[in-house]
């Protein structure tokens, strides 16, 4: 049976890599009144990429929420999509950008709340979808084989990396803790790093990160067999800690939705799949992923 116990295994730490961004606000300008914990707001990143590959890029969003709210802005990017969970928890971030599971566990255990996700140029959402693939010449021919070999998925708590994966496996038979060899790989790149070498017979493989090791020249699509690909699932979400004031709440989604990602340099191409700018997002977006928990019997009051 898929349980919560994968997720809480997962270390619950924050990672103490590099130094942590710290966005002052703009020069000349005083912080805001309500700016919490002492004038500094604390965002937490999942790692759905390598951290030195991400830092980067959050430095720069980081300040440009910095200079819209004017507060300071402290970046720390988890060593696990659980860690950001638990820091929320513990009154350690303010807001944060969680995966659609990851979310879904931090609105039952921390008390987020969703105020915005990514979108296209005229604020639509974006949405990305799951995949399960084996590398071209693979003697698996269709999802039900899969029982038995090796698998790559990214981590415990990601959505397109392990929970929409294991709920495809199980509709076709196979229980997705027991009945494949299950490597859990850390992010969606290194997934696809597992696949590319095979590493695993078999794996998970995200639409974002297709889009990115096309465009890094690692990726064409005749490599890989697709045996299976999801329904459009929503985006990540940017929420907030349940405890912060409903006008506070405006002004940082004012704030986030005033950033400018076209002045975002990201050499590395983190972002792409995700969106163009960020729009307003509702609590029910994710209601598919509270029912595929349930499919999955994942008790999310378990999580410590």
């Amino acid at each position: 049976m898929f349980t919560a116990m994968r997720l809480m295994r997962c270390t619950l730490v924050l990672l103490a890599v590099g130094a942590i961004a710290a966005s002052q606000p703009s020069a000349g300008r005083a912080a805001a009144a309500d700016c919490p914990n002492g004038g500094t707001v604390r965002m937490g990143v999942e790692p759905f990429e390598a951290v030195p590959q991400l830092t980067p890029v959050y430095d720069q969003i980081g300040a440009a929420i910095s200079a819209n709210l004017g507060c300071k802005v402290e970046i720390y990017i988890t060593q696990t999509y659980n860690a950001e969970i638990e820091a929320m928890r513990n009154g350690k971030l303010e807001f944060g950008e969680f995966g659609p599971l990851g979310y879904v566990l931090a609105n039952k255990v921390a008390t987020a709340q969703v105020i915005a996700t990514w979108a296209t140029a005229d604020g639509t959402p974006t949405t990305y979808y799951a995949s399960i693939v084996v590398p071209k010449g693979s003697p698996i021919a269709a999802l039900k084989d899969v029982a038995g070999h090796t698998f790559a998925y990214s981590d415990p708590a990601s959505t397109s990396g392990h929970l929409f994966p294991a709920y495809a496996l199980k509709k076709a038979g196979i229980d997705p803790d027991n009945g494949v060899k299950a490597f859990y790989a850390g992010s969606h790149t290194a997934s696809f790093e597992a696949l590319r070498n095979k590493k695993v017979d078999a794996g998970e493989l995200n639409s974002p990160t297709i889009a990115l090791v096309t465009k890094l020249g690692e990726y064409t699509p005749d490599q890989y067999v697709t045996l299976w690909k999801s329904t459009p699932i929503p985006n990540d979400a940017f929420a907030v800690r349940g405890d912060l004031t409903p006008a506070f709440r405006q002004r940082l989604l004012a704030a986030l939705l005033a950033v400018d990602f076209s002045k975002i340099n990201d050499p590395n191409n983190v972002l792409k799949g995700l969106g163009q700018r960020i729009t307003q997002q509702q609590d029910a977006s994710y209601d598919l992923i509270r029912d595929m928990t349930a499919t999955l019997n994942l008790d999310l009051t378990t999580l410590h």
